[in-house]
């Protein structure tokens, strides 16, 4: 790693279980009582979400193993907290023009900041933690440092920019993104989308000093001066969901190529016939999470996690730096299709989408294979989150069922 921060660590599966197992005993009762301080180390979390993010272990996995020690009411909140993530995959997928219009938003701010200099310097002083709100500059230089942040604190945070210092939430948001190790367009996008009240429609997130100073323990100094009352942003409603076509099985019986991107770093899950595959490449969308430079240390975790995924495959993959060379490689190799783990709402999506008809012009499907947990999931989030809760009971139920077994 070429992070300053020691933590996550080596981005393979092996450090993501050995931080499961450390975690467990902590996923019930006391997660639920301690999750929201935000404190020295993050103690009380369990900062598996880079590896949930890029799949390095998935969220059925994840609860299946608490759900192993811990019946579902003790576990519930950390249960909520995985399912969350579930939730806004899904409901970004069957709403993929917010995505679009979120990535139009980050441009259009980027251009003002190129014309409006004072909106240019107070961006600036936000991302270095150079604003005279000491708690939200601690917070970014956090962030920069360490690719990391405590959930209640990015509500803080997100709030403060949004309402106080009233930058545009797109650049927060982008802010976010290029830093994070577990920036997800989704749980990023709509988090930031939630504070403002473009979400939940007249529902923001307004961050109150007392709130800061109780679950920080005065580890950061209590802010003055935040914005009282704030009215949320105003914006279109968000759309209607729209179907879902999730393939989950591929032609075995063409030449076939399997491509690994960021997006999902198990492939054996879901395509054990190894032995069936012609060829082996990968992919990274990393730095098209923004139209800035993203994080070096985000970049450095993403592409070791996925050699370390593709050390763990039979044969050598290929590393293909843009589209036009999975073309290349698909072609060299006779492929008449590449097979790749469904890639949701994103960068990826978005440069697989505009990759397939050069591949189709070639001869050359594209397969993207969804997950059994994603095509149960997904569909639920319809509508908010505690209705998805409530029908995810019975997916939840056989995950128990697989724990006990």
């Amino acid at each position: 790693m070429t992070s300053s921060s020691i933590w996550p660590g080596p981005a393979t599966r092996d450090n993501a279980l050995r931080q499961l197992s450390e975690f467990l005993p902590q996923a019930g009762s006391d997660y639920a009582a301690l999750r929201g301080y935000d404190l020295k180390d993050h103690p009380h979390v369990s900062r598996l979400s880079p590896f949930l993010r890029h799949r390095i272990l998935t969220e059925d996995e994840v609860l299946r193993t608490v759900l192993r020690s811990y019946d579902r009411d003790t576990a519930q909140k950390f249960v909520d907290e995985v399912l969350w993530r579930t939730y806004w995959k899904g409901w970004l997928e069957m709403r993929p023009g917010v995505w679009r219009d979120y990535r139009l938003g980050v441009q259009a701010a980027l251009n003002r900041i190129q014309t409006e200099s004072g909106l240019r310097s107070e961006w600036e002083a936000a991302c270095s933690g150079r604003t005279e709100i000491e708690c939200f500059n601690i917070w970014a230089r956090q962030l920069t440092h360490d690719g990391y942040l405590h959930n209640h604190a990015r509500m803080w945070f997100a709030s403060i920019w949004i309402f106080t210092l009233r930058l545009p939430w797109e650049l927060g948001a982008d802010f976010f993104l290029r830093h994070l190790y577990d920036g997800d367009p989704a749980s990023n996008t709509l988090s930031w989308r939630w504070v403002a009240g473009l979400q939940t429609r007249g529902k923001a997130y307004i961050a109150e000093a007392w709130n800061i100073e109780k679950f920080t323990k005065g580890r950061v100094p209590r802010p003055e001066d935040l914005a009282a009352n704030p009215a949320p942003l105003d914006g279109p409603p968000s759309p209607d969901p729209s179907s879902l076509d999730l393939a989950l099985e591929w032609d075995m019986h063409c030449p076939t190529g399997l491509l690994i991107t960021e997006e999902d770093l198990s492939p054996s899950d879901i395509f054990p016939e190894t032995d069936r595959l012609q060829a082996i490449a990968h992919y990274h969308a990393t730095q098209d999470r923004s139209p800035l430079a993203v994080s070096p240390h985000v970049v450095s975790f993403v592409s070791d996690a996925i050699e370390a995924c593709c050390a763990s495959l039979p044969g050598q993959a290929t590393h293909c730096p843009t589209p036009d060379e999975v073309v290349t490689w698909a072609i060299a190799h006779d492929l008449k299709q590449i097979v790749t783990a469904y890639p949701p709402v994103g960068p990826t999506a978005d440069a697989l989408a505009a990759l397939e008809p050069r591949l189709e012009d070639a001869g050359i499907a594209l397969a993207r294979i969804a997950r059994p947990y994603d095509a149960d999931a997904w569909p639920r989030a319809r509508a908010g989150y505690f209705k998805f809760r409530k029908t995810s009971g019975s997916f939840l139920e056989r995950l128990a069922q697989d724990a006990a077994a």
